[in-house]
């Protein structure tokens, strides 16, 4: 079974995006997004600095939009997408996209909330100064409790020996000078705050209006594995509740990816701008094949690992 994940916030490049404009039908569908957003994202995924594409409230549907735009070329049919994709998930803001494209919420809708997701969380981090850092390496029996002590919440809990801590940066300056047991190396991350902590409760209410608000939703027509417990979601308006709790809750991409296991995955790609979660299965899905589209120079090996997918059971979205 093939897997399609589409990553968060802190995967996008300066320029990311330039390449896949020459596409037909790109450029129009950021055009539209762009009007659905309320900003400029041809603009921003091309010509625009790290700084400014660093802002949460830029970066969200940036990466949602260039998830979008990325799947849509692995198809000549749309149709095909549920006759060979088996399901669908994304890390953090990579669930709009995952949502989108299992048939949850329209595109423009999608774009419209999670601009509405960024610009709340950059206020509610704008609160406290907070931050996000890596974790690698340990065992996480010991690296959450030792978090808690500290006062950090283990906001993703990525699996192949990854979590990622946040809190505020005192907390994240103790974290340094105190590493849990067997923990290598902690890294900051670039983002610009405690993302999947209470420190993002404000949040959440801002996001449940805009929710309850969202128009021409339905079920997922393929699995949508959440990140909230790694469960498959069969009704729509159960999705769009994950979505919105999940900004001030963790990410639990390892329980995902037992769930890709347990659905029998044999090879996983991740949409643009990829790399993180491929690299992240590399390690927990040993024999799943995998595919990062970076550029669209790797739609064709893509393509070819999309030909070589049986196709999905046909109950698969109610698994």
């Amino acid at each position: 079974m093939l897997v399609l994940v589409a990553p968060g916030q802190g995967a996008q490049t300066p320029g990311f995006l330039t390449e896949w404009l020459d596409f037909p039908g790109v450029r129009g569908a950021l055009e539209a997004w762009s009007d659905a957003a309320g900003l400029d994202l041809i603009r921003y995924g091309t010509t625009a600095g790290a700084e400014e594409i660093r802002d949460t409230a830029v970066a969200q549907p940036l990466l949602v939009a260039a998830g979008l735009a990325s799947a849509s070329m692995l198809f000549d049919d749309p149709a095909d997408f549920p006759r060979k994709i088996g399901a669908v998930a994304g890390h953090s803001v990579g669930e709009f996209t995952a949502a989108s494209l299992a048939g949850v919420l329209p595109h423009e809708e999608a774009l419209r909330l999670v601009r509405t997701r960024g610009l709340a969380m950059a206020e509610a981090a704008a609160v406290t100064e907070t931050g996000m850092a890596a974790l690698l390496g340990g065992d996480p029996d010991v690296t959450v409790p030792h978090l808690e002590k500290l006062g950090l919440t283990p906001a993703n809990i990525n699996g192949a020996g990854q979590i990622v801590a946040a809190g505020t940066k005192e907390q994240l300056a103790a974290l340094e000078a105190d590493k849990p047991e067997g923990v290598r190396k902690v890294i900051a991350l670039k983002v610009a705050g405690a993302f999947h902590t209470h420190h993002m409760a404000p949040a959440v209410d801002t996001l449940a209006k805009a929710a309850a608000e969202a128009r021409n939703t339905g079920d997922p027509k393929i699995a949508y594995v959440s990140n909230k417990d790694g469960r498959t979601v069969a009704a729509g308006s159960e999705v769009l509740d994950r979505l919105v709790g999940q900004v001030a809750n963790p990410v639990r991409w390892d329980l995902c990816m037992e769930t890709f296991k347990e659905l029998g995955v044999t090879a996983l790609i991740e949409v643009c701008p990829g790399g993180t979660l491929t690299g992240l299965a590399k390690r927990a899905l040993p024999g799943v094949k995998t595919l990062a589209l970076k550029s669209p120079a790797d739609l064709d090996a893509a393509r070819e690992l999309i030909a070589e997918a049986p196709t999905p059971a046909a109950d698969a979205a109610g698994a």
